[in-house]
């Protein structure tokens, strides 16, 4: 976690990287590329609030751009497998899609992750499905699936650099660490409601599981570009109206 020594102060929290959508395998949706961060110091030092790295590309970190809030129910667009696409993943939605659609649901495709030993309760399912299509259909195709995909494997090696005492769970302390090193400095207010939220082993020290990992990660990163959307100028403050409130926030809700 180089140039992360301590929690920034003042305004910020929740400021990632968003380094465009397309990040390679090996590294999460949407992180940075290595050795690049997101923090001005000199301007945390002076207690104003972060500003994007030069090479940053706006909004990234989600399928770009954004879509309008009409479109949440839109039919998704036939797609195929990008060039290069590990045939494993290729044959693994190709199983999945029994009815040669083109396309699987919620069922499907959480049959698909359980084959590769990654068991999803079905609301994270749902939350994948949104964030991947930007629709709540609830059906994915290949070039969706297959950035998805990736992208868990990517999500997998970050739960496993931060379990460190690999008890499979993650607890408070590791997950601040684990969303620090993707860019998001939550407050300790914030990281509390979260393992609160997400951590369901009970008892006084809760702790989250990797399913539920990804649904936590997914939400902090989703609801901060959302609202990066309204705070342009970086000032840690946005302007929603009432409907844009709810259907910002809902889809994260009802997933």
């Amino acid at each position: 976690m180089s140039g992360y020594s301590h929690s920034p102060p003042g305004y910020g929290y929740g400021y990632g990287h968003g380094y465009g959508s397309a990040s390679p395998p090996g590294q999460p949706y949407g992180a940075p590329p290595q050795g690049q961060h997101q923090y001005d110091h000199k301007a945390r030092a002076n207690g104003a609030p972060a500003k994007p790295h030069k090479n940053q590309a706006h909004g990234g970190g989600y399928p770009a751009p954004a879509p309008s809030y009409g479109s949440l129910f839109a039919a998704l667009v036939p797609s195929v497998f990008p060039p290069g696409t590990d045939p494993q993943i290729i044959s693994c939605f190709q199983l999945a899609d029994q009815d040669g659609s083109g396309f699987i649901d919620d069922k499907e495709m959480q049959r698909a992750l359980s084959s590769y030993n990654q068991s999803f309760s079905l609301r994270t399912v749902h939350l994948l499905m949104y964030l991947f299509t930007q629709t709540n259909t609830r059906k994915i195709g290949p070039k969706e699936f297959a950035a998805l995909f990736y992208s868990l494997q990517s999500w997998r090696g970050v739960f496993e650099r931060f379990d460190r005492d690999r008890s499979g769970f993650i607890d408070a302390n590791e997950l601040r660490d684990a969303l620090l090193s993707l860019g998001f400095a939550v407050s300790p207010v914030v990281l509390e409601l979260l393992v609160y939220k997400f951590g369901k082993t009970g008892g006084k020290k809760r702790a989250i599981e990797y399913d539920n990992f990804i649904e936590c990660c997914m939400t902090v990163k989703g609801l901060t570009e959302r609202f990066k959307e309204k705070d342009r100028a970086y000032t840690g403050m946005g302007t929603f109206t009432y409907e844009e409130f709810m259907l910002t926030v809902l889809p994260f809700l009802i997933a």
